[in-house]
């Protein structure tokens, strides 16, 4: 594989609390999930965001999660699959309203932290994510890895796609080590990462065992402290590598 679709969390700043460097960033991901209130965005950062996509010109998708601005939806909560099908339609609706205002279109849904890994691992959450997404527009990609997706994607007939982590600790079993404060990660031992992933769909877990990571996009995540300088470091060395940089839309041409 000679290409790699990068995607990264934006709009995540709250009120009078910024976080990230958006409009940076979209120089070096093609494809970004945008908060949509329930772990971090309001409406202004919303708008502001969607604003900054149309100019970029970079894909944009809703970043859905659970209920939890204080934890910024790193939190688990009990929840039921009725409640995960309101949140994300709830969520996707709003982020659908400010695209249109703004002239560009949503390509495919993300859930974040907690959710993302409690859908990854639970039949009836991946279900009820997936049929939520088909119910608002099934056209619609989710990125979402874990044992559970394969089959709600058959039952549900959407597509959904894993993602891969360059800033992020593997856990054995392939989830991602959560950071409850994302940390600095050395760019140079980033690059490396991703370059691992695209050319030899491996890397390593915490406990030194081997995980296959076969996946059409990577996330670097926008909310780390020296994000900018990772997006910069993954790009050049996938550059040198001779890996090009997609959409996702680019990466899924042939597999829808």
């Amino acid at each position: 594989m000679n290409r790699i679709n990068l995607n990264s969390d934006m709009g995540e700043s709250y009120g009078r609390w910024q976080l990230g460097n958006d409009t940076e960033l979209m120089q070096y991901v093609p494809t970004i999930n945008v908060a949509c209130g329930f772990h971090a965005g309001d409406p202004h950062v919303m708008w502001r965001t969607m604003e900054t996509a149309a100019r970029a010109g970079v894909e944009v998708g809703a970043h859905v999660a659970l209920p939890d601005i204080l934890g910024f939806g790193r939190r688990p909560m009990v929840i039921s699959s009725a409640d995960l099908r309101d949140y994300v339609i709830y969520q996707t609706g709003a982020l659908l309203g400010f695209a249109r205002a703004a002239g560009v279109s949503i390509g495919h849904v993300k859930p974040h932290g907690a959710l993302y890994a409690m859908c990854g691992g639970n039949d009836d959450y991946a279900t009820s994510l997936l049929a939520a997404v088909k119910a608002v527009d099934p056209s619609l990609v989710v990125i979402l890895g874990g044992p559970a997706v394969a089959a709600a994607a058959v039952s549900t007939g959407v597509h959904a796609v894993p993602e891969g982590y360059v800033d992020l600790a593997y856990q054995p079993n392939g989830f991602p080590v959560i950071e409850r404060t994302k940390r600095a990660w050395d760019p140079a031992d980033v690059a490396t990462r991703a370059v691992s992933i695209v050319r030899d769909r491996r890397l390593k877990a915490v406990d030194d065992s081997t995980l296959i990571i076969d996946v059409p996009t990577i996330c670097i995540h926008g909310d780390a402290p020296n994000a900018l300088d990772v997006a910069r470091a993954v790009r050049e060395r996938l550059a040198t590598a001779g890996i090009e940089v997609v959409s996702l839309a680019k990466m899924m041409t042939g597999k829808l």
